[in-house]
């Protein structure tokens, strides 16, 4: 995990949100409910995520319900954000 990282993933309010989000694994649907935002963006967001290898699916096979959780790089991300928030 770099600085690069939590850099590209504070630039986007949305990929922000997700991965602060996907402290429990969840569905894109559950996510664009909690955080009160479009599906497609978070779909968009959570597609760059996993790019950067931020964020995997657990039900890769799955048409529909997908369940997206953060990997470990991801929780070093959400844990450096938290203590620069802190």
């Amino acid at each position: 995990m770099s600085w690069n990282d939590v850099s590209y993933v504070i630039a986007s309010k949305t990929r922000k949100a997700v991965i602060l989000k996907l402290d429990t694994p969840r569905t894109p649907t559950f996510l664009a409910k909690d955080l009160d935002l479009n599906l497609a963006n978070i779909s968009r967001a959570i597609t760059e995520l996993e790019d950067k290898g931020i964020v995997v699916c657990l039900t890769p096979k799955q048409k529909v319900g997908k369940i997206y959780s953060v990997t470990k790089k991801g929780k070093d991300i959400v844990s450096k954000i938290q203590k620069m928030e802190a």
